[in-house]
């Protein structure tokens, strides 16, 4: 029976944990305007963040950040979530089939529930995305990307402890019809479509349409009785942007995006597997879809004195669904080794909406005031969500099915003031009050005999002011220093109640503390630009999601009492001489669980006595202090070249190599190799050779040129394999 012990449902967590504040974002950021995606590169440009709701240089920024442009993600072959870890520090994401996780210096999700905060926030166009399972959504028409390191309690909220994603989509414009299309066909027949075309009507008023379609066959060498689509993928986005601007002092920018994405549930094998991850055997109905849209309002009105007025309105919607084999085997169910299917659907909306008022650049003193409500609601409809074990003699431990909501909400207001002390040195303090609810009305059912119900009707409330303290120091033109202090911080909540009667367990909530230096140097005339900084983060209260062992069909989360630490160094640098261009990031990080036992369910049942502080330390019950965090890869390096070969006329041939590292990994904090629980270094080599002239653009492509096959991510019982190597040609042309 161990082989479905490990059964990590997130469905089931996401309902019955209960109480918690369930990745509610409580912020936005501002979408400041943005150069055209089709326009030409310029290294002369400076590189600039929106994070702090006004745009500033990230050479003059006192934060941890990647920023990368339209042109940039085109040029390492980053098309969505998966591909971003090859091209910044620091980052790693989980794939489990359902959703994507962030994580950041090893913070963010290690499963796919909703009981638990995010840890790592996503923004489009100024609104916090539907988190965690909705993020297969395809970067197209992209103006730029910030990757934002550490906690950022001031601006993005609670739930951004680990840091936090800004993307922005390119705005209209009224200066004139311009767009570009893309056709590519490579290997696995993927073939994918995409363009933008810009439509000024007026003066004061544009369209912006742009979409992107692909098709691909299935990675994976399937065998066993399965059914469905396993690994196929089938993506439709489209986007539609309006901009009325009637005068140098107001704006309306207006944008609708919708996206279904099907990929097949992702078949994957056992975490206990060995040899080729894409070798897969499955026995059960594989299938999986997300679809949903968004739209946002942003309005913006500047004073004659500068002062800017900002409302930031989104709504969003979205349903997914996944059905797989849980332990991912095509072997016929007996009592020693059962088979087990997961099905779920989820629907979420959420309806969010900000205040800012941002002062002027200028001057000595500067200051930011903000204003933030949401609503965020997830559904389970009845038959949406069930798992099943065969043969099962146990089902009332096992087999549940779940239906219900959980709705919850935020509010919060944060601000920000900088003031010059002296010529160059800054001092900047910001704080966040914020008040979260989350309410859970689940009934959970075991389907079979005998048959049990348990309804939960849990509400929780949380409060919690953080800030940050920063000097930033611009000590010449080409040096600039900056040091904080910031906190961040993860409501506690209730977990849902086991089917054994237990009553609900407490959580508190996940406080940490951030110390950050950093230097940023800018040489060359703006050719060469390097990034240094240092991290010690401690956690008080950190949050665990763990398999309860007494339920192996639900998760829990956990304090770790005590501290739990993360620090280490990062670095980056970039350069631009004409004709050669190059890039290099890197991160070295280590981190320690504070002291905490555990009971892993893959062992058995939960020993009579194991309490998370105390232990005792035994065969099940076991002593985790120390042990590094999941996700969080001690070493990680990205390094990428290029140089354009004049060829005559406006004719050039530029060859490109990237190159990326993510040392070995923890799938779980259980660390135990024998159940599959390391995740292997991996090293992911991007080539291009593009021939470019004029508005035209041909381009040879190969991602994971080597065709490493490797285990991308551990979920559950499941091992999921990263994409091997994929290669074709793209051509494109601006217009």
């Amino acid at each position: 029976m161990k082989a479905f012990c490990w059964l990590t449902v997130s469905a089931v967590a996401l309902m019955t944990a209960g109480a918690a504040r369930a990745q509610t974002t409580d912020t936005a950021a501002d979408p400041a305007p943005a150069a055209q995606a089709d326009a030409p590169a310029d290294h002369s440009n400076e590189i600039v963040v929106t994070a702090e709701r006004r745009s500033t240089s990230l050479q003059r920024t006192g934060v941890a950040a990647t920023v990368l442009t339209g042109d940039d993600l085109v040029r390492k072959s980053v098309n969505g979530v998966e591909q971003l870890q090859f091209a910044t520090p620091s980052l790693t994401v989980n794939t489990t089939g359902q959703g994507n996780a962030f994580n950041i210096r090893g913070i963010g999700k290690t499963e796919q529930t909703s009981a638990i905060g995010v840890g790592v926030v996503t923004y489009r166009d100024g609104v916090a995305t539907l988190p965690g399972y909705f993020q297969s959504e395809p970067y197209y028409d992209i103006a730029s990307v910030e990757v934002l390191r550490g906690p950022q309690g001031t601006f993005a909220g609670g739930n951004a402890t680990g840091g936090a994603v800004f993307i922005t989509e390119v705005n209209p414009s009224t200066d004139m019809v311009k767009g570009y299309a893309l056709a590519q066909y490579g290997n696995y027949n993927d073939i994918k479509l995409q363009g933008a075309v810009n439509l000024p009507v007026s003066d004061t008023l544009a369209f912006r349409f742009a979409g992107n379609m692909e098709r691909r066959d299935t990675f994976y060498n399937v065998s066993g009785p399965w059914t469905g689509n396993p690994g196929n993928r089938r993506d439709y986005s489209g986007r539609a942007s309006m901009l009325w601007q009637p005068s140098a002092n107001f704006r309306v920018l207006l944008k609708g995006d919708y996206n279904n994405i099907e990929y097949g549930g992702l078949p994957a094998g056992p975490a206990t597997a060995t040899g080729d991850p894409l070798n897969v055997a499955n026995n059960t109905y594989l299938n999986g879809r997300d679809e949903f849209g968004r739209i946002v309002l942003n309005m913006a009105y500047t004073t004659d004195g500068g002062v800017t007025l900002r409302s930031i309105s989104g709504y969003q919607r979205g349903t997914t669904q996944i059905d797989y084999d849980s332990d991912g085997t095509a072997n016929a169910p007996s009592l020693a080794a059962p088979q087990t299917a997961f099905h779920d659907k989820i629907s979420e909306e959420i309806w969010s909406q900000e205040f800012n008022i941002v002062s002027p650049d200028g001057g000595p003193f500067t200051w930011v005031l903000g204003g933030y409500w949401q609503s965020d609601k997830i559904i389970i409809p009845k038959g949406g969500y069930f798992s099943d074990v065969t043969p099962n003699l146990f089902p009332v431990l096992i087999d549940v099915a779940i239906e219900g909501t959980n709705p919850k909400t935020a509010l919060a207001a944060f601000g920000q003031v900088g003031y010059e002390l002296t010529k160059g040195l800054q001092l900047t303090v910001g704080a966040r009050w914020s008040r979260t609810t989350s309410r859970n009305d689940a009934v959970s059912t075991t389907p079979q005999y005998p048959p049990l119900q348990l309804a939960q009707h849990d509400f929780t409330a949380d409060k919690k002011l953080n800030g940050k303290v920063a000097l930033n120091w611009t000590v010449d033109a080409s040096n600039f220093l900056y040091a904080f202090v910031a906190t961040g911080s993860k409501a506690g909540g209730l977990n849902g109640p086991n089917l054994v009667g237990a009553p609900p367990r407490a959580f508190a909530a996940e406080d940490v503390t951030d110390y950050e230096i950093g230097w940023k140097g800018t040489f060359m005339g703006g050719r060469l630009r390097t990034q240094l900084g240092g991290y010690y983060n401690e956690y008080k209260g950190f949050q665990v999601n763990i398999v309860d062992p007494t339920t192996p069909s639900i998760s829990s989360i956990y304090n770790v009492p005590g501290k739990t630490k993360l620090y280490g160094v990062e670095f980056s640098a970039q350069g631009n001489f004409d004709a050669f261009s190059f890039d290099l990031s890197g991160s070295v990080s280590n981190s320690e669980l504070g002291n905490f036992h555990a009971a892993d369910a893959r062992l058995g049942a939960a020993p009579a006595v194991c309490n998370p502080a105390t232990g005792p330390t035994t065969a099940r019950c076991l002593d985790l202090t120390g042990n590094e965090q999941a996700y969080a890869p001690k070493f990680t390096l990205s390094a990428g070249a290029q140089y354009a070969i004049a060829l005559g006329g406006d004719a050039t041939l530029t060859p490109r190599v990237d190159y990326a590292h993510i040392g070995a990994v923890w799938g779980t904090l259980f660390q135990n190799v024998a159940r599959g629980d390391r995740i292997g270094a991996r090293d992911i080599v991007n080539a291009q050779l593009t021939l470019a002239t004029g508005p035209w653009s041909i381009a040879a492509y190969s991602t994971n040129l080597t065709d490493e096959h490797y285990v991308a991510a551990i979920n559950g019982n499941r091992r999921l394999a990263g994409a091997p190597r994929q290669y074709g040609l793209r051509v494109s042309r601006t217009f």
